[in-house]
């Protein structure tokens, strides 16, 4: 289970494929990247857009942010009550023999990896001291990096029983004044400028319809010289000779977006492109696919435990849908398509 290349699908899987092969549809979208920038002069709370969008994308936009907001309403329970309060990948050790007792560690692990990548501090002078969470989920790295940093932190989902789950949390650990979960637009959030001194984003990036304006808002609410942290699902980069992803790379990515409510998919090369378009410093990226290749199995595992299932088909029809394709996630990352990425950079001091 150490390397991507030994991905298997558990047996029980096998015999839910002709179902979902029937029940899968496929969307056809195509990355918009618009031009955007912050203003030059003075400053704004909001970034300046120079287009005016269609009333098609508009709703567009919509419907994919009310679709994300309903699965996680509907899922984040099911996950919680197999996986814990971090809904996202382990960190794992590439040559190191997993058992089903590592993966809650190793999502840990995860937080610690992307903090020590940043060169996140924890000086006492230097440690963030306001932090922003940007797609929350039910809170689990908020209040990871609020204990560790005695931070305040904020989180922000589109699912207001995530926001609210993620408070209960709160509540009941003695961290309410330390954190605060609301529902909120990461692509048009409701915080001033210069904000916070850790801007985070844990697998969120992949819902985001608009990587450039994503990565803007996260720049315009860092304070200057504050970190910028995303880790997020992306495809493989594109070779010089290439305009775009082969047809069954997109026909495979196309299938998992419908049952994930994801946008398009870019590369990471594509966010280090805009990160440089947006003046960002210290910019750094690394593909950690080998050190996440035991999730999927491990999740898929899960699901289809007596514990998983009833959860499931208690939750409804997006979960389900969503658990159907695990397996495609495992045959994307087995034929190197799809990249666990993490991009770190700064704000200009």
């Amino acid at each position: 289970m150490g390397t991507l290349l030994h991905l298997q699908a558990p047996p029980l899987q096998l015999h839910l494929r002709t179902l979902r092969c029937g029940l899968l549809g496929e969307a056809n979208r195509t990355p918009s990247f618009p031009p955007w920038g912050f203003p030059r002069h003075g400053r704004s709370r909001r970034p300046v857009r120079v287009f005016v969008a269609s009333a098609t994308e508009t709703t567009e936009e919509e419907t994919l942010k009310k679709g994300i907001a309903e699965f996680y309403d509907e899922s984040s329970a099911v996950w919680e009550g197999v996986w814990g309060e971090h809904m996202h990948h382990g960190f794992y050790d590439t040559d190191a023999a997993v058992t089903i007792d590592d993966h809650r560690a190793a999502q840990i692990r995860m937080i610690e990896e992307a903090l020590r990548f940043a060169g996140v501090s924890d000086a006492p002078l230097k440690k963030p001291k306001e932090v922003l969470d940007v797609g929350c989920g039910i809170g689990g790295s908020s209040r990871y990096i609020a204990k560790k940093y005695g931070a305040y932190c904020r989180g922000i989902t589109l699912s207001p029983v995530q926001a609210q789950r993620a408070q209960a949390l709160a509540a009941a650990e003695g961290l309410a004044d330390k954190v605060n979960f609301q529902v909120a637009d990461a692509l048009d959030q409701p915080f001033s400028d210069g904000q916070f001194d850790l801007v985070w984003s844990m697998e969120s990036g992949e819902h985001m319809p608009d990587k450039m304006k994503f990565v803007s808002e996260m720049a315009r609410v860092a304070a200057p010289g504050a970190a910028i942290i995303i880790v997020t699902w992306c495809h493989r980069d594109l070779l010089d000779s290439e305009e775009g992803l082969l047809p069954e790379e997109t026909n495979l990515l196309n299938k998992i977006c419908n049952a994930y409510y994801l946008p398009p998919w870019c590369s990471a090369a594509e966010y280090v492109k805009i990160a440089k378009r947006l003046s960002l410093e210290e910019i750094r990226t690394a593909d950690w696919s080998d050190n996440v290749a035991p999730f999927w199995p491990a999740v898929i595992q899960s699901a289809f435990t007596w514990q998983g299932l009833t959860s499931l088909l208690r939750s409804g029809w997006k979960s389900i849908k969503g658990a159907l394709v695990m397996p495609l996630m495992i045959e994307g990352y087995n034929k190197k398509l799809i990249k666990f990425a993490i991009i770190t950079c700064r704000k200009p001091a």
